[in-house]
């Protein structure tokens, strides 16, 4: 009796531990299924979402598309904003994709990813049968007999002409769009008011290559620029080139102070000008002792020298003079003369001598470093710079500005708007962006729009807004 009871204990247990095994076991396949669904779901859905995230390129008419097209290919607000007032600037439609690559906004690296899905000819082509094809394209999209559409009007030259008197109206009248002849003149302007030569007016960027050729026959310009032009307005002679002489109002000045600047604003070159310096400097120790010093220099001609002679007050800082008066007894006088010393506390920075340099302790490789950094900067604005000067000795330099007042009232400073061409190109800390700057300010007004485009290093934009108003 025991025996069998026993037996059937065993019984029930082994049938309810399997019957539990198999249910813990069915459960877990069962949440294992629904798991990896679920799992299988999200990963279905993340990829989805990345997919339409990636944006795939397909060939595309850049002349069509909207602001949303244009971010979606990967570009920010701003950079869609340039492309499209760069578009409208054109003429409204881009007729080739080397126009399109000129637009700042597009980066090299951005260009080569979209060069091969612009549906534009690599140069401009005419415009006949354009508009045809292109409205196809439009209804069809079907781009691959997409042609830009050149300007709506075809130049009409009636005979040779000036560009440099035409107006906003005479641009119009030959069949340039409004905005394309306000970007002609803006050219115009910042070229000094005018464009000089054939050469300078086929780089303004409006002006197709198919264009130029139509008009350079009729062009009133030279085919070069003269070597060494100053941006004034130009006067012609049929095909001679010869800028019209600004006039000169002299007044007062110090040669042994005068600038780059100040000898140009007396007529001469900036060649002619630096020369002068280099005779001053080099030559003749720092400084001008006597009128035929000033004569001698060989790029001032009899005719200027006497045309400035009335002007020019030489300082007798660098000479000794013998005062005597009648009331006094030969005690007084003393034949052996004596050379000044310098106060170098009340000395200006912007108008030491090389002479008075050496007076302080420079050699003369140190001085000529101080007076030729100076004269391309056009004058010190902060101390930093001296010691900056190149081959300048570093500790005399340091205890000379520690003592000495630097004074920067008649430093030359300009706006990016205003620079003139040939100080931008000149100065230490423009010139290997002037022609940037030349090519921006034709579409921005604001200055910081400048360095941001330019992508300036923060260390040269500090040197460059020293000299900026």
């Amino acid at each position: 009796m025991n025996l069998n009871f026993q037996i059937s204990a065993v019984k029930n247990y082994f049938f309810g531990f399997a019957t539990s095994g198999a249910i813990l076991f069915s459960g877990l396949v069962y949440f294992n299924k629904t798991e990896n669904k679920a799992e299988s779901q999200e990963n279905a859905v993340s990829v989805d979402y990345l997919a339409a995230e990636k944006v795939e390129l397909k060939k595309f008419n850049p002349n069509i598309l909207n602001e949303l097209e244009w971010k979606s290919m990967g570009f920010s607000d701003r950079q869609v904003a340039t492309i499209l007032k760069y578009k409208s600037i054109v003429g409204g439609n881009f007729t080739s994709k080397q126009q399109l690559k000129k637009c700042y906004a597009i980066s090299d690296q951005k260009y080569a990813e979209l060069e091969a899905f612009i549906m534009l000819p690599e140069t401009a082509t005419s415009a006949k049968g354009n508009h045809q094809s292109n409205d196809n394209a439009r209804n069809y999209g079907d781009y691959s007999s997409y042609k830009p559409y050149r300007s709506k009007k075809e130049l009409r030259i009636s005979g040779k002409f000036n560009p440099d008197v035409f107006t906003v109206d005479d641009f119009v009248k030959m069949g340039f769009t409004e905005n394309q002849s306000i970007a002609i003149l803006k050219y115009r302007n910042y070229l000094g008011g005018s464009f000089i030569s054939k050469e300078k007016f086929k780089a303004c960027f409006i002006i197709s290559d198919e264009n130029y050729k139509k008009m350079e026959p009729f062009l009133l310009l030279p085919e070069k620029s003269p070597e060494n032009f100053t941006i004034t307005k130009p006067s012609y002679q049929k095909t001679d080139f010869k800028p019209a002489k600004a006039q000169i109002i002299y007044q007062n000045f110090d040669p042994n102070t005068m600038d780059l600047e100040g000898w140009k604003n007396l007529g001469f070159s900036e060649k002619q000008a630096q020369v002068i310096i280099n005779y001053r400097e080099k030559n003749l120790r720092g400084s001008f002792k006597t009128l035929d010093d000033i004569e001698k220099c060989f790029v001032i001609s009899s005719e200027k020298f006497q045309e400035m002679r009335p002007y020019i007050v030489l300082k007798p800082e660098n000479t000794v003079t013998q005062q005597t008066s009648s009331n006094t007894t030969n005690s007084n006088f003393s034949s052996k003369s004596t050379d000044p010393k310098t106060d170098f506390s009340k000395t200006n920075l912007n108008e030491i001598t090389y002479k008075q340099l050496i007076e302080f302790g420079f050699d003369e490789k140190s001085a000529a470093s101080f007076i030729g950094f100076r004269n391309k900067l056009g004058g010190f604005v902060n101390k930093e710079q001296i010691l900056e000067t190149y081959n300048i000795d570093k500790d005399l330099a340091q205890k000379l500005v520690s003592g000495s007042p630097l004074i920067t009232d008649q430093v030359q400073k300009y706006s990016l708007m205003d620079a003139p061409e040939s100080w931008l190109k000149s100065h230490p800390y423009f010139k290997y962006y002037a022609d940037k700057i030349i090519y921006y300010r034709i579409s921005y007004t604001n200055e910081n729009k400048f360095f941001r485009t330019m992508k300036v290093k923060p260390e040269y934009e500090a040197k460059m807004r020293l000299y900026l108003k």
